[in-house]
């Protein structure tokens, strides 16, 4: 296996807005978060401001997946609510009918999809989205890219993917001119937003995993290998 990472997890360039709404707590009924680096971020910032699991007892918490799930309960907090799929859409689904009125702080990257300020203010919830992380490229893996496809004993068989973002910062380490080189590498995708991004840039979907989690992607990947070896 060949570990080049796609995204580079950064501080915001301010906390100003996360720290404005940790100071306002009391003031939501719902914390969503997206992410395990979300989950990092808040508590870091709840640490810097002396805030503690007491001040987000009050409120119900949405995680999207599993690990967000166990990140959050590592802290000693309930979950209120995991979705069946670990996408926004779902998330949007499983709180249709309990967000109306309702206060909701949502911590996430600095670029993420919007399906869930827009779809839960159309329910009639109040939404704060909050910067608690960026992500952006990771120059040091242009080269290392690029010198992993050229050596035909490290070209890889299959990439995996695990977001739209790192789909996005693949094409731009690889850069346009040299898609040439992922002929013949499949593409394996965590789920159908990141299956959707690799089609809208144009690279093929080889696998998708059932199971939208690293654990689903990895089971898929697998599943691909031994089929390729029986074949």
């Amino acid at each position: 296996m060949i570990e080049i990472p796609f995204i580079e997890i950064r501080k915001p360039r301010s906390y100003k807005p996360l720290d404005s709404a940790l100071s306002k707590l009391q003031d939501y009924d719902w914390l969503i978060l997206t992410s395990v680096n979300g989950v990092d971020a808040l508590w870091q910032r709840m640490k810097r401001l002396c805030l503690t699991k007491k001040h987000l007892q009050h409120l119900k918490i949405a995680a999207i997946g599993p690990a967000t799930k166990k990140a959050i309960e590592k802290h000693g907090i309930k979950v209120s609510v995991v979705p069946a799929e670990y996408i926004a859409e779902s998330v949007v689904e499983r709180l249709r009918n309990r967000v109306a009125e309702k206060r909701v702080l949502l911590a996430r990257a600095k670029v993420a999809r919007d399906v869930i300020p827009r779809e839960l203010s159309k329910l009639g919830a109040k939404v704060d989205v909050v910067e608690a992380y960026e992500t952006v490229i990771p120059q040091l893996s242009r080269n290392r890219l690029r010198t992993v496809l050229n050596d035909p004993k490290r070209r890889p068989h299959v990439i995996t993917f695990t977001s739209s973002s790192t789909v996005k910062n693949f094409v731009a380490l690889l850069g346009r001119a040299d898609r040439v080189r992922i002929d013949n590498i499949h593409c394996a995708s965590i789920g159908p937003v990141t299956s959707s991004t690799l089609r809208n840039l144009s690279l093929p979907v080889s696998i998708e995993a059932k199971h939208y989690t690293i654990p689903g992607l990895i089971k898929a990947v697998v599943a691909l290998r031994k089929h390729e070896l029986q074949s």
